[in-house]
This record gives C-alpha cells, structure tokens and sequence, in this order.
C-alpha cells in the first residue's frame, strides 16, 4: 500500500524555509502563518514557501480555496536554483491556482512541452523561459474550478518528465519532455490570501499507475 506523507503538519512550517525578498532588508511580516490547523498564504509580501526536501515521481494531492476574493496563487513543482526569474521565482514548473486559470503551466527558467503547443502557447518564436517570453501554456479546460469560498481539490503527478494535472477530477493539463524531473515544492504568495488544508504527497513508484 503507498505509504502518503503529509508535507504541512498541522502545527507549524517544519520541513519546510521561506524565500521572501522583502524580508531581506525590512521588517516585513512572514506571509505564511499556521492557522486553523491550515497553512495560510496571506499573499504579501510576495515570495515562495518552500520544501527541504526534494522530491521525484510522486504524486501531490492539495486542497485550497480563495476564502474571501478571487485570486492568484500557484504550487510549484521541480523547484531549484531559488530567485531566477524576476529575482523572486526559483526555477520550476508552476502550475497555476489563479481563479479561473487552474491548471495552466508556467515554465520558470524550465521548459515542458504539450500537444497543440502552439494554440496553448503562442507563436512559437515567442516560447521561452526567462522574462518577456510566452512562459503560459493554457490548461484544457474552462469550469473545473468550484466557486470562491469553496474547497478545490488539485492532484499533480510528476513521472520522470511527465506532468499531468486534475482539478475536481477533471484532467486539465499533461505535459511531457520536461527539461527537469527532480527538485522542491513550493507554494506561492501572490498577492491574494490562500487556505491549503491538504498537501499529500505519495510516491508515485508505489502507486498501481492508471
């Protein structure tokens, strides 16, 4: 039987360091705080919580909402060399939590590849990975989030260089040839207040896989 390992305790952020620019140089608060027994992005000031630990072929199970207002967030996967995008995002593959936009990739100084790359990304002259390039590659479908206030339940499975994505059940992404296949975990603080009351992680080698 896979044996699943919850990466937030409950209690405190053990496992896990903060990577918060604005706490270098000022008396910024800490973003994440434990409340409730959920771990609680408040969103400012901006920056990533991050796991100690690294992590391949796994399967990670979230449950968040957007408890008063729409919002952008997003969990972080493959995570690495910190601060290499806009000096606040560690090379990664984002997949995205933005109300309305769950499910989308976003390539962080690391690249991954899906079918119709071209509709869900653009002109293929304007792929890239660094600042000013088209970085989004479009989720599969529209609906399959539950409405603000409502708990969203995101399974993201990460195979060798393979991604694939569920939001409420629905399969929304699947992406392949990914340029990485280890790394962290991250959650965002993006500007808007997040609850996660699960983050589940079970590897993936222990799995009876689909």
């Amino acid at each position: 039987m896979a044996q699943s390992i919850s990466l937030f305790n409950g209690k405190n952020l053990d496992g896990w360091h903060v990577d918060v620019p604005a706490m270098d140089t000022s008396n910024a608060i800490n973003p994440f705080i434990v409340r409730d027994r959920m771990l609680v992005s408040l969103g400012e000031p901006q920056g990533h919580l991050i796991t100690d630990a690294e992590y391949e072929n796994f399967r990670l199970e979230v449950e968040y909402r957007f408890a008063g207002k729409p919002g952008n967030c997003g969990v972080l996967v493959y995570a690495s060399t910190p601060r290499s995008l806009y000096k606040m995002f560690p090379k990664s593959i984002e997949v995205q939590m933005m109300h309305e936009n769950a499910g989308d990739f976003w390539c962080i100084v690391e690249n991954i590849f899906v079918p119709d790359m071209v509709s869900r990304r653009g002109p293929k002259d304007e792929w890239g990975i660094t600042e000013g390039k088209k970085r989004r590659i479009l989720n599969l479908t529209d609906g399959s989030e539950h409405k603000v206030g409502a708990w969203n339940a995101m399974t993201i499975e990460c195979l060798d260089r393979e991604i694939k994505v569920w939001v409420n059940g629905d399969m929304v992404n699947h992406g392949f040839d990914c340029t990485v296949n280890k790394g962290q975990i991250a959650v965002q603080a993006e500007g808007s207040e997040v609850e996660f009351r699960k983050l589940e992680l079970t590897p993936i080698s222990e799995l009876t896989q689909d």
